[in-house]
């Protein structure tokens, strides 16, 4: 154990009094020392630093003591550096010494440093003594000592001291006082840790740094976390303080239209309200509209219909068009459609989603005519948005089973809450100003001669667009600052699914509005949607605009601008306005339901809302234009810069209007600006005369050479300078300015680590690790100073709010940084890189502030009065602030601004060159805070003002400034190479050369003919290059230089390929030439072409100061060395890279595909390769046509390549045809970038047991066809068991009585991975009883035993898909599991909990998750265990389905043979490059291998060595061979629709070499999912057809048939590969079934011949059932069964177990190609980039030398199996009661059922009428009979039937089973009532209640949780169901109960035992025995008097009757009174 120590004594010479403090660096671990306190010249800190080190101490390790002045509020001052090598240290031990500090530049201070350095090997006992010797522990306040300071270390640049605070091992955060065996530990070595898992970081050594960086450090440069390594090195890091960065990439990229396709794929609706309805679903995208079919009387219609929507607009426009799904009730004559709901989302919301798009969710359909209204029913569906080069993946489709919980896979983005609530978006809109004038004078002229008064030439109104649509204001007339006070009201569910509102001021026409200016609101900025969040607010706060030039034309070329398209180039106006969210109670009676927009009056707005008028400052100096096209014509030109409409001379006002406030003092009227209401009348200051000065006078321009001119500002540099009002808003920009800053240096630092992984140097993690420091330290110093001016003015609710989040956003990132910092290891590097990548967008957004205040400044460069090109500068980026923190980046410094040209105009090539190029001085600040303005200029000028004899002349801004110091340099540009330039000329290739300017001058190189690698290495030398300004300044902080890469042509102008920035190293005359900063080393600088890349050059360029004695001084340069290249200067030697002797072999296969020359085929082509000027041609092919290949294999040269792997030029491949008469043309050239890929790494001795083993660096073996390269080979150890010497035993599924004993081994399926399980868990014997338990009990889950003869390859392949599902699911939770543990973890560092916390943590989240997944089984009804499911699965042998391309797998099968495509042609300019595969001419198919000379002799002595053949072994031959390819294609999913009705008619054709196969008259019908199962065989000669074709055509009856898309497939890079995929190996072997071998060589014979080839010993089988191969022994089984059912002995399955556990084998081994299925992405070339589809399919291919195949695998589709469903309707009950009796008003209903499987129209089958039920009781006995056809593995019913009546063919459909039953009540005259309903879906239903008494409503609302059965599996059900239905309020219902019989039966039984519909014969039914009651009454009259009135009204009638009899009685009495009394009377 050893330890360096460090006597820090003290430091003497300090200037000044104050605080110091010092940092000791070793092995990039920094100690610091207490504070000083106050100490004057000596600090004494008499301090002792150790560090236990576990690596000898190395002489050229450096130690590096910094002292700073130490500051407690603002960040510390480094004083100066001293760094030295510990050499001396190393050989003695012991060293004392003093020496002086170096300041950061590099030169010697007086300060000096005394220290005491002791190295010595420890043994253990040392350092256990007091705590205090080695390390001193200061008192600190709190008893802490802090390695890791927080407040010690600034966020200079310099000091971003980035390892500042490395612990020790990176891991301890603070220790207490108390620790004294804490400091023991460390001496040993043995670091505790916070937390167990850190405890091995690596010992930070140094050792492998390069040199470079150390010379750096040696010159007292910063340490390596702080090194800017990005590949612009120069430009990003800015060292000092008066330059900021140029941006590289120039050309604007939005608005550029890009194509868009949109699938949507309509799945099904649910609980849609309403009753018995006809659902049509309508999906609108802007403004098209496409329908689904119309379902017919069904509350849950299934669609399954897909459409595709396809776009060719910009981004921008694309992201706001609104996505409408409605369901409509359809129409039909009677009625018109009724609008059920809808559901809105923008485009945007889709494409943000993972995977641009959302797939199987549910969208919840709301009603916009009735918010009070809950949710009117769900739609399930896909939504899908593919912008160009985004590939969709999709889900794996396979049957679905709808156990859907709508609840949770919800049509919403993460994190938006289910429930929606509506709110009203209030946007008020107050007033606008400084409108442009948007008519023409001539029209004001004609008007003011007519009615005598001058008009504003523009009529205003804003329209407010928000979520598909739209509200206006009223139109105020004439007026430039129109006053409104309107506002526009939105009913929108909140949150909305819309993300932007664009606010847009248009002038109102007779003819046609046009937009003035367009504003973006993005709603997430506005709100927060956190648990401490805010609604959505705005304002009231100005919004500027921005779009074209202000002069008006009648066709404004930039009127897209206007519209909000592209960079506006001009301010347009400003709008006051602000927005407002209100949720609304929907129960509240008052609400208004309608969601239509409405605008109301609002009051007026104080002037001081928006805060308080300031006046404000802006001052500009030019201090060079240079590269002003020259297509400008030579008149003067001249600069403007205005900000607003000030400073705006052409077309800035308006005029005033007639009641404007009197003119601005001393401005003229056409400065009068239309800005601002308050007049300057109380600013009368002493400053009320100083006028404007917004142009530089008119300059002449001078030619600085054939392509740009510049202007002559030597000395004297114009300034400008504008005073403007504005509301002072600057808080707002000081906030985002202080988050840009951050973000910028943590965007810095990120790239930085990528840059030093991407070029594998050293320590990306120290890097990392410094710069999460300062992004934490930024946070801090971040709250802290943004809390500042709480009560400013004019602060509105959103600047509350937003600082709020923003500080609480802040706070949190910089603890997570803290956190993660802790974190970073070297394995953890990336991911924790990808965290770092998430925080700088998470800045990015925060810091982008939505409520504008000052407008942006414009710079234009006007000639002949008119404009020309502008550069924009955001006024936050140049405004002035006290705190250095606030102060825009751009502020008081010189930028590097281009011009580019305006809107349009600048896409595309017109858009990269520069128009000019400013060296610009900008400053904005508060007019009190004036006297800044000056201090960030280049010292050494004087100031010249407007001549005015006034007394106020010192405060009067300069007009000029005139430079009286000035230095003359050399400049000298090592121009040594390019590459991967952009193919500028028609052969594919360039012409290049480079143009360097550095201020006014320019060079060029030479130009090289016909390459995309030029290397020019040549030196240009410019001399005389005057600079103004101080010496010192200019060497912190060079100007940039430019370099502009060109393409020479003979004819015309030389074409734009890119350009490149560079800061020189500089070297003053005082200084000496010589390390480490002299000579520079060269670099790459990335090539940008517009916003794309175009390449990289390597180059060096140093400025050196001329000094008195002139150019003799400079270091010497070489002379002249070529003769022959004239007077060109080659980089001298010291800049040049080292080269050392390669040898390259390359490996001449063949050429394949190579595309006619003009016209003429390519008869006799030769590939020639060239590398560094040196190189090798193949031979020549005789005759391309009749043999593509190469003669000779290989051949090699020898080239001086840089030792710097980084430095190598790239390889040429170029193609020529030698044609007659010794001409020769270029067919297409391919440079390979990069070689390391190709570099041979000599074979390892220390994995001796893997055989020697010769490497490329990716992993391909070409010596030995070795292992793979993505890491197939998973370790041996992890899955097989370690026997003696060597042998290593894997044991297959084993069939073997002795095994079967052995409680140690598990048996196992023959899918799994064969693992050996030592014993058997107590679990598994658990589960083992269960089952057997769970079989005795014969539960629901009992399968049939799967009979082979019923498996088919079908059976075989949804098996594999539902294992593919499961791995992905198992995927998914895995991935959620470990992200929740990262989160626990950094919560638990947070607030410190224990490791074992997590752990418990962590399990109980497992189990959360496992309790997620068991609800879903449940929810599935499978009442399966996992295990029991896996069980049940595992009898079915499985193959793999890729649900990608089987290349991708296997890294292109370019294991050893790589193919190379030959380009030719100019490259496109479209974006990222997209047109290269248009450029493609053919494919040269070889390999490289480059060595380092000499190669050891172990190789070549190999056995059987071929040096003919380099290190390219045992590579097959390449004469033709021939073939047979048999090509099985399964099937397509999610083709693009090809015909009107959004179907296709889909059929595959197969294309190799000249040979096609059509299968037209197979076609299918209308289907998108076609499903084909067809095997094609096609006999082809390799390598002339080698390239396979599967496309899929659109079959049409009357035109041609249209491609709908097609895949290639190189087969001969397959049937070459070690990973044999000639023929998939299966994972059973087996010689009958569906599980049949297919290929001709038993796995024996494939096992001997892959040992042949190997070198391998040959397999030896031994009993037992074991074979051994390379001291490796597998077990299997060894018995198998023919067709007879014999069993007889094999070796196969052996063999079989070795071949698929190869990769296992050392050396050789590698993953063979299992049997698969693959799944490739079709592609249109019309449409480049976007998926049409996706097919699945398999290549088995048969050499024709072998034995031949046996016939194909049949795959046809299965036919589906034919059922008949007989259903008994028995009786209902409970039927609720809808009529009233005819004569009595009594309750009662005429009851029928109806039901059908298929549909309404096909199917649909009713009982008899059971009239008049009073009870709800109905008897019918009444059976329905549905056949129909299963297909079994999709549980899907398929019809087949004509669309139409114009229909040609039928198409076949693809149903859930649900059988759909109804209760209705027959009316006569009116329509029948519906009464309710059931759905069963005939896979699982619930089981039917035994008695009437126990069916309920709850059998439906629960229906997850009930057992569910299937029909399928019990054939025969009864039992009770209820019906339901939906009342008013939404509410299920109960309606009825209906007993049920269901029988299902195969179509062969049902002809055997056929029964009749209803009660009819065979087997009829009896009548059912229904009460009287039932018959209609005008049938028996009597019968229904008797019931309807006997019945009830019988004791009633009885009393009348009586009555009756009484009266009749009374009456006869009456009657015959008389007569009877006259009789008595008279004696009759």
């Amino acid at each position: 154990m050893m330890a360096l120590t460090v006597h820090l004594k003290s430091v003497a010479n300090l200037r000044g009094k104050g605080d110091r403090i010092a940092k000791v660096t070793f092995r990039g671990l920094p100690f610091y020392s207490r504070v000083a306190a106050n100490c004057e010249a000596v600090a004494h800190f008499n301090e002792m630093f150790q560090w236990p080190i576990a690596s000898r101490l190395d002489g050229s390790e450096m130690l590096e003591i910094q002292v700073y002045n130490y500051s407690k509020v603002f960040s510390n001052r480094l004083v100066g550096t001293f760094c030295m090598v510990l050499q001396k240290v190393a050989e003695e031990g012991q060293l004392e010494l003093t020496d002086t500090f170096i300041d950061d530049n590099n030169t010697s201070i007086n300060t000096s440093v005394t220290i005491e350095i002791r190295y010595q090997s420890m043994d253990g006992t040392v350092g256990m003594r007091s705590n205090g010797e080695y390390l001193d522990v200061p008192d600190d306040r709190d008893g802490m000592f802090t390695f890791e300071t927080d407040s010690l270390l600034s966020g200079q640049s310099h000091g971003s001291g980035a390892s500042a605070k490395r612990s020790l091992q990176g891991s301890i955060p603070t220790f207490r006082k108390s620790g004294k065996g804490v400091f023991a530990a460390m001496k040993l070595g043995k670091i505790r840790s916070s937390k167990d898992d850190h405890k091995k970081d690596e010992p930070a050594v140094l050792d492998m740094e390069d040199l470079d960086k150390k010379a750096m450090r040696l010159a007292g440069m910063l340490e390596p976390d702080a090194i800017s390594l990005a590949s612009v090195t120069a430009v990003t890091t800015n060292i000092s303080n008066k330059r900021s960065k140029p941006d590289i990439k120039i050309e604007p990229s939005s608005g550029r239209p890009v194509d868009y396709q949109i699938s949507v794929t309509i799945i099904e609706a649910r609980q849609l309200i309403g009753l018995n309805m006809d659902p049509v679903v309508c999906v609108e995208i802007g403004e098209e509209k496409k329908h689904t079919s119309m379902k017919e009387s069904t509350n849950c219609p299934y669609y399954n219909e897909y459409f595709v929507f396809d776009f060719h607009v910009p981004p921008d426009v694309m992201f706001d068009k609104i996505i409408k799904l409605s369901v409509i009730h359809s129409k039909n004559l009677l009625r018109s459609g009724t609008l059920v709901g809808t559901f809105k989302m923008d485009v945007g919301t889709v494409y943000h989603q993972p995977e641009h798009q959302f797939y199987h969710k549910w969208a919840i359909l709301s009603d916009p005519v009735d918010i009070t209204a809950a949710c009117k029913g769900y739609l399930k569906c896909d939504i899908a948005v593919v912008g160009k080069g985004d590939n969709i993946k999709t889900p794996h489709k396979a049957n679905e089973t709808d156990e859907d919980d709508v609840e949770g896979n919800l049509l919403l983005p993460e994190g938006f809450p289910a429930e929606r609530q509506w709110a009203r978006f209030y946007v008020k809109v107050y007033r606008a100003e400084g409108l442009p004038k948007m008519n023409t004078n001539i029209m004001a002229n004609v008007k003011k001669a007519f009615i005598g008064e001058n008009r504003d030439l523009v009529d205003p109104y804003v329209q407010v667009y928000f979520s598909g649509q739209k509200g206006k204001t009223s139109v105020q007339k004439s007026s430039y600052e129109p006053i409104w006070n309107e506002q526009i009201v939105f009913t929108e569910l909140f949150p909305p699914l819309c993300k932007r509102m664009k606010v847009q001021i248009r002038d109102s026409d007779k003819v046609n509005d046009v937009a003035i200016g367009t504003h973006f609101i993005d709603l997430r900025k506005i709100s927060n949607e956190g648990d401490k969040g805010f609604l959505p607010t705005l304002g009231p706060a100005w919004a500027n605009m921005y779009g074209s030039t202000r002069q008006y034309t009648l066709m404004d070329e930039h009127q897209d601008l206007n519209d909000g398209l592209g960079e506006g180039v001009s301010f347009r106006a400003r709008l006051l306005l602000s927005i407002a969210v209100e949720i609304l109670d929907t129960t509240s009676p008052e609400i208004l339901s309608s969601t239509e927009v409405q605008t109301d009056s609002i009051s007026n707005i104080s002037e001081s809302a928006t805060g308080k008028m300031e006046e404000f400052f802006l001052f500009g100096a030019f201090l060079e234009a240079t590269m002003i096209d020259r297509k400008i014509g030579d008149k003067p030109i001249t600069f403007e810069i205005t900000i607003g409409n000030y400073g705006n001379q052409i077309d800035g006002t308006s005029g005033p209007s007639s009641s404007r406030k009197k003119k601005k003092d001393g401005e003229s009227d056409e400065e009068d600006s239309g800005l601002i209401q308050n007049s300057s009348e109380d600013e009368a200051d002493e400053e009320s005369h100083l006028e404007s000065v917004s142009c530089t006078p008119p300059v002449k321009p001078v030619v600085t050479d054939r392509n740009y001119f510049h202007l002559p500002y030597f000395e004297k540099k114009p300034c400008v300078y504008i005073k403007s009002w504005w509301q002072d808003q600057r808080r707002r920009l000081y906030n985002a300015n202080m988050m840009d800053k951050i973000a910028d240096k943590l965007e810095e630092g990120v790239n930085d680590v990528q840059e030093i992984i991407k070029t594998e140097k050293a320590f990306p993690e120290r890097r990392l690790r410094g710069v999460l420091e300062e992004l934490s330290f930024g946070c801090s110093r971040f709250v802290n100073l943004a809390n500042k001016d709480i009560n400013q003015t004019g602060r509105t609710k959103l600047d509350r709010e937003r600082l709020k989040s923003c500080m609480r956003e802040m706070d949190n990132i910089g603890q997570q940084a803290k956190q993660m910092r802790m974190q970073v290891k070297k394995n953890t590097v990336k991911d924790k890189l990808k965290l770092a990548q998430n925080f700088l967008q998470r800045l990015r957004f925060l810091a982008d502030e939505p409520q504008h205040s000052i407008p942006d400044v414009f710079v234009w460069m006007m000639s002949n009065n008119k404009r020309i090109a502008y550069a924009r500068i955001p006024s936050k980026d140049i405004l002035y602030s006290v705190v250095d923190e606030e102060t825009g980046k751009d502020c008081g410094k010189v930028k590097a601004v281009f011009l580019k040209l305006p809107g349009k105009k600048g896409f595309g090539p017109a858009g990269w060159t520069v128009q000019a190029k400013l060296e610009l001085y900008l400053w904005l600040g508060l007019n009190k805070q004036r006297k800044e303005f000056l201090s960030g200029l280049p010292n050494g000028f004087e100031e010249l003002k407007v001549a005015k004899t006034d007394r106020y002349l010192h405060s009067v801004p300069p007009v000029s400034l005139v430079y009286n110091m000035k230095q003359v340099f050399q400049l000298r540009a090592h121009m040594y190479q390019a590459r991967s330039l952009f193919a500028a000329d028609s052969s594919g290739l360039s012409d290049p050369f480079a143009r360097v300017f550095f201020s006014t001058h320019s060079q060029v190189t030479e130009v090289l003919s016909e390459t995309l690698c030029p290397t020019w290495d040549q030196l240009l030398v410019f001399d005389d290059v005057e600079l103004f300004g101080e010496a010192s300044e200019l060497r912190d902080d060079p100007p940039i230089i430019v370099v502009e890469i060109y393409d020479q042509d003979t004819v015309g102008k030389a074409e734009f390929i890119g350009r490149t920035f560079a800061k020189p190293t500089i070297k003053m005359c005082d200084e000496h030439y010589g390390p480490p900063r002299f000579p520079p080393q060269l670099e790459y600088f990335q090539i940008y072409r517009g916003n794309c890349t175009a390449g990289e050059l390597l180059a060096a360029f140093e400025l050196l100061q001329i000094g008195q004695g002139g150019s003799a001084d400079l270091p010497p340069l070489e002379g002249p060395a070529d003769s022959e290249r004239g007077p060109i200067i080659p980089v001298p030697l010291g800049i040049r890279p080292v080269l050392s002797r390669y040898r390259i072999e390359v490996l001449f296969w063949g050429l394949r595909d190579l595309k006619r020359i003009n016209l003429a085929q390519v008869d006799r082509p030769r590939v020639d390769i060239e590398c560094a000027g040196r190189g090798v041609q193949s031979v020549l092919i005789q005759n391309y046509k009749k043999n593509p290949n190469f003669s000779t294999l290989v051949k090699w040269f020898e080239v001086d390549l840089p030792e710097n792997e980084l430095l190598h030029p790239p390889l040429n491949i170029r193609v020529v045809d030698c044609r007659a008469f010794g001409r020769y043309t270029l067919v297409g050239s391919h440079a390979v970038s990069s070689l390391r890929h190709f570099l041979y790494s000599a074979p390892n001795k220390a994995s001796s047991n893997w055989g020697s083993a010769a490497k490329l660096m990716n992993g391909y073996m070409v010596l030995t066809n070795g292992s793979s390269q993505h890491g197939f080979s998973p370790s041996v150890s992890s899955r097989t068991l370690s026997r003696s010497a060597g042998e290593i035993i894997v044991i297959m599924d084993s069939m073997e009585p002795t095994l079967r004993k052995m409680d140690t081994c598990v048996k196992l399926d023959a899918t799994s991975d064969a693992v050996v399980k030592v014993d058997m868990i107590d679990d598994e014997r658990d589960k083992e009883k269960k089952r057997k338990k769970k079989k005795k009990k014969g539960a629901a889950d009992e399968e049939d035993e799967t009979d082979e003869s019923v498996l088919d390859w079908w059976s075989k392949y949804f098996a594999s898909i539902e294992t593919l599902k499961e791995t992905l699911r198992a995927q998914e939770a895995a991935q959620a599991e470990a992200e929740e543990r990262e989160d626990l973890e950094i919560a638990a560092e947070a607030a410190d909990i224990k490791c074992d916390d997590i752990v418990r943590k962590g399990s109980r989240m497992r189990e959360r998750i496992k309790e997620k997944r068991n609800a879903k089984d449940k929810k599935k009804g499978h009442a399966v265990d996992g295990a029991e499911k896996q069980i049940v699965k595992s009898k079915v042998d499985e193959l793999m389905v890729y649900n990608k391309e089987l290349e991708t797998e296997y890294g292109d099968f370019e294991d050893w043979l790589h193919t190379f495509n030959l380009y030719r042609g100019k490259a496109g300019d479209d974006d990222e490059h997209a047109l290269d595969d248009d450029r493609i001419v053919g494919r040269f198919k070889g390999s490289l291998c480059m060595y380092k000379l000499p190669l050891s002799e172990e190789i070549t002595r190999d056995v059987g060595f071929d040096p003919n053949m380099g290190m390219f072994q045992s590579i097959p031959h390449n004469d033709p061979i021939n073939v047979l390819v048999r090509v099985y294609v399964v099937r397509a999913t999610d083709l693009h629709p090809a015909d009107i009705n959004g179907k296709a008619d889909p059929y595959v054709v197969i294309k190799l070499g000249r040979s096609e196969v059509k299968d037209k008259e197979n076609y299918i019908s209308k289907q998108l999912n076609p499903v084909f199962g067809k095997s094609f065989d096609i006999e082809a000669r390799f390598p002339m057809e080698s390239m396979l074709t599967v496309s899929v055509y659109d079959w049409d009856l009357v035109s041609t048939d249209d491609l709908i898309g097609e895949t290639k497939i190189d087969l001969e890079n397959r049937f070459y590969s070690k990973y044999r995929a000639t023929c998939g190996i299966s994972s059973s072997y087996s010689l009958h079934g569906y599980n049949v071998w297919r290929d001709p060589l038993k796995p024996s014979q494939i096992l001997a011949k892959l040992c042949k080839e190997g070198k391998i010993d040959a397999p030896q089988y031994g009993t037992g059932g074991k074979v051994k191969v390379a001291n490796r022994i597998f077990v299997g089984p060894t018995e198998i069964e023919d067709e007879n059912g014999l069993k007889k002995q094999t070796e196969e399955h052996l063999a079989l177990t070795v071949l698929n556990h190869w990769e296992e084998i050392p050396r050789v081994g590698c993953r063979l190609v299992p049997e698969h299925v693959e799944t490739r992405p079709l592609l249109n070339p019309d449409k480049p980039g976007i998926e049409q589809g996706r097919i699945e399919m398999w290549v088995d291919m048969f050499p024709m030398d072998t034995p031949a195949p046996g016939p194909a695998i049949e795959i046809s589709p299965r036919k589906p199996k034919s059922f008949e469903l007989r259903v008994i309707i028995w009786n209902t009950d409970d039927v609720i009661l809808e009529d009233d009796a005819f004569l009595t008003g009594e309750k009662m209903s005429d009851i029928y059922v109806r039901g059908w499987l298929k549909g309404q129209q096909e199917d649909r089958q009713d009982t008899d009428v059971h009239y008049h039920s009073l009870t709800g009781e109905g008897n019918f006995n009444w059976r329905f009979v549905f056949p129909f056809d299963y297909l079994m593995a999709e549980e899907k019913i398929v019809i087949s039937k004509k669309e139409s009546m114009f229909s040609w063919d039928e198409t076949e459909y693809k149903i859930p089973a649900r059988l759909t039953l109804q209760v209705w009540d027959a009316d006569h005259f009116s329509a029948d009532d519906f009464l309710g309903a059931i759905e069963l879906d005939l896979n699982r239903f619930p089981r039917g209640a035994k008695t009437s008494k126990q069916c309920s409503i709850d059998m439906i609302r629960n229906e997850q949780e009930l057992p569910s059965i299937s029909i399928f599996k019990q054939k025969r059900v009864k039992g009770w169901w209820p019906f339901v239905a939906r009342d008013e309020n939404d509410e299920m219902e109960l309606t009825g109960k209906v007993e049920a019989e269901l029988h299902l039966v195969t179509a062969e039984e049902a002809e055997k035992s056929p029964v009749g519909l209803g009660r009819n014969e065979p087997d009829p039914l009896e009548k059912p025995n229904r009460p009287d009651t039932s018959f209609m009454w005008f049938l028996g009259p009597l019968k229904s008097i008797r019931y309807f009135l006997w019945h009830n009204y019988r004791w009633l009638i009885l009393k009348v009757l009586g009555l009756i009899l009484l009266l009749l009685m009374l009456g006869l009495f009456l009657y015959s009174i008389p007569g009877y009394l006259v009789k008595k009377m008279l004696g009759v």
